[in-house]
């Protein structure tokens, strides 16, 4: 997180109104709810565990079993039949 001074930022209105609640301290303003990004999205993390979790579906589909699937995939049953029986 970057520190940028108000005073360069801001203008002077709004700098004397901050400063009748806060003065020579740090403040932190959080972004928009709108601006933040979904897990995942940015690096792609997101895209490829969706793409893993369709190919575990349609291979339980086509018959593989859930301990099968838990151990090509290295994760618990429990986190495959979450997969696997989710919409």
């Amino acid at each position: 997180m970057a520190s940028r001074n108000a005073t360069a930022i801001l203008p002077e209105r709004l700098i004397q109104e901050i400063q009748k609640y806060v003065q020579g301290e740090t403040l932190y303003i959080p972004k928009t709810k709108s601006s933040y990004k979904k897990w995942g999205t940015s690096s792609g993390s997101r895209t490829v565990i969706d793409e893993r979790n369709q190919y575990i579906k349609q291979s339980f589909k086509n018959g593989k079993t859930i301990t099968q699937l838990s151990n090509e995939h290295y994760l618990s049953i429990e986190s495959i039949k979450r997969i696997v029986y989710s919409k």
